[in-house]
């Protein structure tokens, strides 16, 4: 996102629809992030993992609105290490012709995704309440701080975080979306740990395979769509530039994908769906933050190697027992560290047209931007993390995080909600 076109107050009418209607197909991501999680594991936990992800959106945009946008957007303090404008932001403009509205309503929908994206690594053995609580803590607190950092500055000079003031660049959120809810789902999956039946006593994984990949592949389409309002719409400006960025994203979930099928395939001995899905939005988290600066070409590279990156990353989590049933921690936290190191790697020079001050490093940039880039990644990562497990632990503490054997292998729609997913289907087979 670009400072320059989102700090004013007012906008013309195109850049407010425009946003407006980008805003809209983040939203529709939460449908997509539903498909997925849902079609990736069992079905009787369907209106369960339905359930969460209604709610971590009711709930998380309440939670920012009331309090998280204050600590991301108000003006710094503490030297750039969160804001502060009052709950309920109270200072945002009315009246026709006022951008605050429509760019705490876009920013919104980022807040969400990020609490949407733990909802897969700790899916089958969560207990709903203690999904909540984190869910909300997410929104109001965990994403917002370090937001702030790197984003504070899209509402002014005056809300300006540390990181971003060093050159930090993440346009549209790789680290600032993803990798916060991909490091949160680590230490989430960590605390929950395995599934009943997921590795046998040799060490090896059992496969417990998604009830529905027409669900899940229908979810990763509607991913890819509302990509389009995620990145392009991150310049919150009906300009040329947003035709280029979406062909930058387009590129690189392309080359994820295919990269992802042929390095399953190598392994496996099979072109394995699941792992071509998974490549596409291995893809797109990767792109998200350099999808302003780069090549055409390089966005092709970027993909290519997140959907090498996304498949080695679930059998190494396999491997050490991390149980995450969807791959989102392969998907968003180690392709959200991806992306942004892509930013310092292959940022075009101003001579391509592309505006940015500091060039990459194979455009003969040096290791500044590079450096930058790193730190933010790495900052980033040990707050989501350490916040991510402080949460998780201190609910596994009062003895509300994982529900019981008895209800896991019954399935969470049952116990926790008195519900089934698939009655209307089951009684209709039977009859």
């Amino acid at each position: 996102m670009t400072p320059e076109i989102t700090a004013p107050a007012v906008q013309t009418n195109l850049n407010v629809v425009w946003t407006l209607v980008a805003a809209i197909l983040v939203f529709m991501m939460q449908a997509g992030f539903a498909l997925v999680e849902t079609g990736f594991t069992r079905a009787k936990n369907a209106a369960n993992i339905m359930m969460k992800n209604l709610m971590d959106f009711a709930a998380g945009s309440i939670a920012f609105y009331v309090l998280g946008a204050a600590l991301m957007f108000g003006a710094t303090k503490a030297a750039g290490w969160f804001g502060w404008g009052g709950l309920g932001m109270p200072q945002l403009a009315a009246g026709e012709g006022a951008w605050d509205w429509t760019f705490l309503f876009f920013q919104t929908m980022f807040a969400a995704t990020a609490a949407t994206i733990v909802s897969g690594a700790v899916a089958e053995r969560i207990e709903f309440k203690s999904y909540l609580i984190y869910s909300v803590i997410i929104s109001a607190i965990v994403y917002p701080v370090s937001g702030h950092w790197m984003w504070g500055g899209l509402a002014g000079e005056a809300s300006q975080g540390w990181i971003e003031k060093l050159g930090f660049h993440d346009f549209a959120g790789s680290t600032v979306v993803h990798s916060v809810g991909g490091w949160i789902a680590l230490a989430g999956a960590i605390a929950l740990g395995p599934r009943i039946g997921k590795y046998r006593h040799d060490g090896k994984a059992n496969p417990i395979p998604g009830h529905s990949l027409v669900l899940g592949t229908l979810g990763v389409f509607l991913l890819w769509i509302g990509w389009f309002g995620f990145n392009p719409g991150s310049y919150t400006a009906g300009v040329g530039s947003i035709g280029r960025v979406a062909m930058t994203t387009n590129l690189a979930a392309c080359a994820g994908t295919i990269a992802a099928l042929v390095t399953a395939w190598i392994i496996m001995g099979k072109p394995d769906l699941t792992m071509a899905l998974n490549g596409s939005l291995a893809g797109l988290v990767a792109i998200t933050a350099p999808c302003d600066l780069v090549t055409a070409n390089a966005s092709i590279v970027i993909g290519l190697v997140a959907g090498v990156f996304v498949v080695l990353s679930v059998f190494a989590l396999d491997r050490v027992h991390i149980d995450d049933p969807v791959g989102a921690v392969s998907v968003h936290c180690v392709n959200g560290v991806w992306g942004t190191i892509a930013v310092g790697l292959f940022a075009a020079p101003t001579t391509y047209g592309y505006g940015n001050e500091l060039a990459g490093l194979f455009y003969g940039g040096g290791f500044k931007l590079l450096g930058v880039q790193l730190l933010g990644a790495g900052a980033t990562a040990a707050w989501a993390f350490s916040m991510g497990a402080a949460i998780f632990f201190a609910l596994k503490k009062c003895g509300i995080l994982r529900v019981s054997a008895k209800t896991e292998l019954k399935g969470l729609d049952l116990v926790e909600h008195g519900q089934d997913a698939y009655a209307s289907f089951q009684f209709f087979s039977n009859t």
